[in-house]
This record gives structure tokens, sequence and C-alpha cells, in this order.
């Protein structure tokens, strides 16, 4: 996907996830709402199904975002299209303020990359809408054109989407680590999911679908965010990646280890629970800040500048005039909630994350895992 380039091993190096960071969109949840009959409800127990799997089973070979995957046969038995798919995507995205200005600026600084799980065909859009090069992307390759439904089939599956539309929502325990920690109710309905995608729907022509797509979310994140580096021929400690989901779990994992920066942009309890540092703003110059000073001072210039998160501590760093005046322009009362996750600060910041992360997303699309 990219040509091997010759940089500097010190070179530092910014990979973020699309959604959440970028733009407020959840695609797949939009695109299920769109075209499936109840489909907020649909994809809220998925998506809760997909945690289930993901985060507590760790069932072999599945991943955190395969939702993607396991919602294409219901898109396509509801007449889905790579067109439709395409023009409801172009029509609808929504970038978070700032956006666009803080993914040209920081492309500037030093080489950017996005590693998002969502479709082709809504990066794409974002890629147009933003001027980011979409060879600069790793995301969800799709052509549910080349899955042939019957009407049967199609009928069979609405029914399926019905039932499942109709399910109680999961409730994940804390500290669950089996499916027997779940209550009895929520046992039966993972039993009935697991039946549904893993007996029945593979044997459908539909089954296709769920072995051939492969999200690029968890741990395909973590191999794409490999890749980059190693086709930099850069090293993990360079890397700035920001995430705010499930999803973005092993790249957090993968970078903190290696001795890189991990950022939580109005993140969920899982970006919190692996990220170093929690950014809670409506805004993404926050972004463009420290992304400015790691590229200067590393790692270790981030996590001091941001225990003196203040105007004067912004000058005491020397982040550039244009960005100091930016930020107060747009918070001239206080800045953005921007800290370090720490086991103190942990609990605390989960809860203000995902508060904040529904006011900026919408209470549907900020509860989501």
């Amino acid at each position: 996907m990219l040509a091997k380039a010759s940089q500097k091993n010190n070179e530092k190096v910014f990979i973020t996830d699309c959604e959440g960071p970028i733009s407020t969109n959840d695609n797949a949840f939009e695109l299920i709402r769109r075209f499936v009959s109840k489909g907020d409800m649909f994809f809220a127990l998925i998506s809760k199904y997909d945690d289930v799997l993901a985060d507590v089973v760790e069932k072999p070979g599945y991943k955190a975002g395969d939702t993607l995957r396991l919602i294409l046969p219901f898109l396509r038995a509801y007449g889905a299209t790579n067109h439709k798919i395409e023009e409801f995507s172009s029509n609808n995205v929504l970038l978070v303020p700032g956006a666009q200005d803080t993914l040209r600026f920081v492309a500037g600084l030093m080489p950017s990359f996005i590693v998002s799980t969502s479709y082709e065909q809504y990066i794409s859009s974002l890629c147009h809408l933003t001027g980011f090069p979409y060879f600069k992307v790793y995301c969800t390759k799709l052509d549910i054109d080349k899955y042939e439904m019957s009407e049967e089939e199609a009928n069979k599956l609405k029914k399926i989407s019905e039932e499942i539309s109709a399910m109680p929502m999961i409730e994940i325990p804390e500290h669950a680590k089996t499916v027997h920690d779940f209550s009895r109710r929520d046992r039966e309905t993972i039993h009935r999911l697991n039946e549904v995608f893993w007996e029945d729907i593979p044997k459908m022509e539909s089954g296709k679908m769920l072995e051939e797509v492969n999200p690029v979310g968890g741990y395909e994140k973590a191999k794409a965010v490999r890749e980059i580096v190693e086709k930099l021929d850069n090293r993990l400690d360079n890397v700035m990646y920001v995430g705010d989901s499930i999803t973005d779990v092993p790249p957090f994992k993968l970078v903190k280890e290696e001795g890189g920066l991990t950022v939580s942009f109005n993140g969920n309890s899982y970006a919190i629970r692996e990220a170093e540092i929690a950014v809670l703003s409506g805004n993404t110059i926050v972004t463009s800040v420290l992304a400015e000073v790691f590229c200067r001072l590393g790692k270790v210039g981030v996590i001091g500048m941001i225990g003196e998160w203040t105007p004067s501590g912004l000058k005491r760093y020397n982040i550039l005039s244009t960005l100091q005046k930016r930020m107060l322009k747009l918070y001239s009362d206080a800045f953005p909630k921007v800290e370090a996750i720490t086991s103190e600060t942990a609990e605390r910041l989960r809860k203000q994350s995902g508060a904040f992360r529904r006011t900026v997303r919408g209470e549907a699309i900020g509860k989501l895992g």
C-alpha cells in the first residue's frame, strides 16, 4: 500500500483512528439504521456482542470491529449496494470541528496515516472532503455487490434481524472473564447469537461475507501500525497513536509497550483503560498541539506539557504562536481537559470521558464499544 521510504529512525510518525478522533460518525451504525428495520436496536446489540467476543470470550479468529462483517448479510438483505453505501456515506460525513486543519497541520510535521475499521466507501468520502491522501489510509475493503442473495434468503435474514432487534440488551459484568459470569438472560442471548452467526448464516450463501470480509479492527489495526513503521524504516517508540474505542486496544498496547505515545480522544472505557493520555475536547486543535510537542520533544515532552496545561504552559513549551492564538480564541475561559491516565485518575476519567463522548457524538453512538 505504501512505497518503501528511506526515513531517519528518529522521525516521529502520527497515526490516528478515524471515527471519533476525526469524525463524529459511526458509519456502520448509520448504514444499519438507514437500511435495516429497527436498525438502531439491531446494531446496538450486535456491537455489544462484538465486545463480548473480542474482550471477554476472546473467540479465536475474532477481533474487535468484526461487527462490520457480522452486519453485512443483513445490509445485503435489505438492498444495500456499493453505490448506495458510497452515496449515503458521501452525504453524511460529519467532521469533528478542526479536523481538516489538524490533518493538514500534522501532515506538514511528520508522516501521517489513518488506520480505520470503517468501510472504504466512507473513508474515501472523508479523504475527498478533507484532502487527506487515500493511499495513506488502512481501512476495511468491501465489495458487497459481488455477493448474490436469493429472495428466500433475504426474507430469512430479515426475520432474523427482527428477532435480534427484539432481544434484551446484553450487560457486561465488570471484570467478566467468561460467559458464565453473565446473567442467565444474557447467556441465552449470547447463545442464540452464536447460533445465528456461527451456525445458521455460514450455511447460507451470504456466509461468504463472514469468511471473506476482513475488517481492519483490533489486531488488524496493530498489524497496520507495525507495517507503517516497517515501511518507513522507523521504530514504534516514535509513533503517536490516537484512538477512542475497543478497536484501538491492540494498537494502543503495541505502541505503549514499545515506548510510543497513546492518546484517547473522547474515548470510551476501553480506550481509557489502555491509553496514556485522555483528551476531552469538541475540537481537534488539542490533537494538533500534542502532535506539535511530540514532534519536537517526544513523549516525555508531551507528558510534561500536559502537566502545565495552561496558556502559560503553552508558552513555556514554545507551542507555535498560531496554535496558541487559536487555543485562546476557542477556549478563552478554560482549556478542554487533557490529563495523564494513571491508576489514580483512570476511573474518574473513564466516567468523564464517556459522558463527554456522548455529548459530542450523540447518545446512541457514544455508548457503543
